[in-house]
């Protein structure tokens, strides 16, 4: 299957499906966004290398802010940075704080060396991930698994946006405190009776 240009997705929204699928729907269906410290760090932390430029160092050449895209997947975006070593290109994306328990970041990357195998006709093994807070790099490498976890996430998104339909929420707490788009959300006014009763029961029983 082959996309038009105009079906196609941003890298970024796959990694915004996994996170949350009523998140991406907010976003990328609803057109709702909203800043929050987390979102505002993340924003700055990418500014300082979205700049359409390149330099060369110690014979690796670096390339910031390159422009992607798949028509096999139905993906366009940038990349951070790519580096072309002599023998292998080395995509490297920039995110704020930690590494995440899900694999959210390793999809997009992964998501970013498809399109670049796509494009360049190379095959891409390895990248990385550099992290605001631990301020060193996580090396990702795209496993068969990885590839195939990618491809089904940007099935999903697609089927996702077609549908036209946000998901009802889901209140888990640890993620929903980080969202910049919980007061849009509201996680919790939304669940279902069955899951507001549980908790209303936990509650009373002493």
């Amino acid at each position: 299957m082959s996309f038009s240009d105009s079906d196609l997705l941003p890298l970024s929204a796959l990694q915004h499906f996994i996170y949350c699928p009523r998140q991406c729907a907010l976003i990328h269906l609803e057109q709702q966004w909203t800043e929050n410290r987390f979102t505002a760090e993340g924003r700055a932390q990418h500014d300082r290398v979205d700049r359409p430029e390149h330099e060369t160092r110690d014979g690796i050449r670096y390339e910031y802010a390159v422009l992607l895209r798949s028509l096999r997947l139905g993906l366009i975006g940038k990349a951070d940075v790519i580096e072309f070593h002599e023998d292998k290109v080395y995509p490297v994306e920039h995110k704020r704080g930690r590494p995440k328990p899900i694999h959210c970041d390793w999809v997009q990357l992964c998501a970013q060396a498809l399109c670049l195998e796509e494009t360049l006709g190379v095959e891409i093994r390895e990248g990385a991930i550099f992290y605001g807070l631990p301020r060193r790099r996580q090396p990702v490498e795209f496993t068969p698994e990885l590839r195939a976890e990618t491809e089904k996430t940007a099935k999903d998104l697609h089927a996702l946006i077609q549908s036209g339909k946000t998901p009802p929420a889901e209140y888990i707490e640890k993620k929903c405190a980080a969202c910049s788009l919980l007061e849009t959300c509201m996680p919790k006014k939304h669940r279902n009776v069955s899951a507001y009763l549980k908790e209303a029961l936990r509650e009373e029983t002493p």
